[in-house]
């Protein structure tokens, strides 16, 4: 191992973190795209979606971190930490299923709830009419002397759903940090694992941010009429899509 870092060297290996934390990142769209689903369907800000994008991806990184830290301070080997890290994959890749599918069952039952109606009303001049209603997250409707507000289940989701993101990126591994941190702790060189540590994560929580970024540009824009009563639901079909992705290791 000695061996390896001395050819290597601490700039090249730090350019190689780099190059497998951007190609990392970029060939696992459960980096990204639950960010994108939950901000389209919940019309978060760019600053919202943003600084959860950043804090779940510390967290993502930062998890894996002090996995390799306690390998290093108990001389785990290699292997042992992947295997660890492996099983955290497949937990987060449950929660992560286990989240998409209880949204998109929300998400189902929302749309059906605002399925657009008819309201009569008549006035004390007589004068009677209609006019189409649905109950938005933004509208308070009674019927039958029972008020329906569905803003207040909105906001319970709204509330929980970083932190349940948080959650599943905390227990999601970054498998080639593990080996890439190892090399210096080897040679006994602080200094190069916090380095290496400090480049993969910074380009890690870059590229996440970035991709996030971008397409929250562009599927802010996106409008989808009158199917728009079923963005949540289409948000827990893709959430629950990226939990499948990971358990079969896509």
């Amino acid at each position: 191992m000695d061996v390896a870092v001395a050819t290597f060297g601490l700039g090249t290996l730090c350019v190689t973190a780099a190059g497998i934390g951007l190609v990392h990142t970029l060939l696992g769209p459960d980096h990204y795209v639950p960010f994108i689903a939950m901000a389209r369907a919940g019309r978060w800000s760019i600053r919202r979606t943003l600084v959860i994008t950043v804090l779940c991806g510390l967290g993502h990184v930062g998890s894996s971190v002090v996995l390799g830290l306690i390998g290093i301070a108990v001389g785990a080997a290699v292997f042992k930490l992947e295997a660890i890290e492996a099983v955290r994959g497949d937990l987060a890749g449950w929660l992560l299923l286990a989240f998409g599918l209880a949204y998109l069952a929300w998400g189902i039952r929302r749309a059906i709830r605002n399925r657009p109606h008819t309201h009569w009303h008549a006035h004390a001049d007589g004068t009677v009419h209609t006019h189409p209603h649905a109950h938005r997250g933004d509208h308070v409707h009674v019927h039958d002397g029972a008020a329906t507000a569905p803003e207040a289940d909105s906001t319970t989701h709204e509330r929980m759903t970083p932190w349940i993101l948080f959650t599943v990126f905390v227990f999601g591994p970054c498998e080639p940090l593990i080996p890439l941190v190892m090399m210096p702790a080897a040679n006994h060189d602080a200094w190069g694992v916090v380095a290496v540590t400090l480049v993969f994560g910074v380009i890690t929580v870059a590229t996440m941010t970035a991709i996030v970024a971008g397409a929250w540009a562009g599927v802010g824009r996106l409008r989808l009429g009158r199917f728009e009563r079923y963005s949540h639901a289409l948000a827990g079909g893709l959430l629950t899509a990226c939990g499948v992705a990971v358990l079969l290791g896509l």
